[in-house]
């Protein structure tokens, strides 16, 4: 059964990334969450991608600040898609993170998503659209996530009009 690896630099990284696993969550999509890091711990790293990769692993998701070099370190390790989350923080706010997890080389891509919480969010559904591909029912389950979505929006607007007539 194919599944999402969620890695993260930092145990900081959680409460922002908890916004990926709940997408996860909502689309019945498995996923392991670990914390480890391209400079700190690169063999454990590095080990723990070409594991996954043997036991079903179809996406990595690596969420990283200042720096931001997670998403890089597991991309050099594998041929799976890997979709980088750049964090808040630092001088720059995570600006410097958007830079480093988006500026890699030729042949070595990495997706990356917007800065914090919205990007993690983008990176459950974009990890979801990616294994829809080749399974119909998570399609579905994603184009009816997008159809309760549109409802809220229409309901948010009908409200507005109503206050608007008031």
């Amino acid at each position: 059964m194919a599944w999402v690896a969620v890695l993260m630099g930092s145990e900081t990284d959680w409460p922002t990334m908890r916004a990926c696993t709940e997408v996860l969550d909502a689309l019945a999509i498995r996923f392991e969450v670990r914390v480890t890091s391209a400079h700190r711990t690169p063999a454990a790293t590095a080990q723990y991608v070409e594991d996954a990769a043997s036991r079903g692993c179809r996406v990595f998701i690596c969420a990283a600040g200042l720096a931001a070099h997670l998403a890089g370190a597991v991309a050099a390790h594998t041929t799976r898609p890997v979709i980088g989350v750049p964090m808040h923080g630092g001088p720059l706010n995570g600006a410097d993170a958007l830079l480093s997890t988006v500026m890699m080389p030729g042949g070595v891509p990495v997706a990356t998503v917007a800065v914090g919480k919205a990007g993690a969010r983008n990176a459950g559904y974009l990890a979801a659209q990616m294994l829809a591909i080749a399974d119909a029912d998570l399609a579905a389950r994603i184009a009816t996530d997008r159809q309760a979505n549109a409802a809220k929006v229409a309901a948010q607007n009908e409200s507005v009009q109503r206050s608007l007539t008031a």
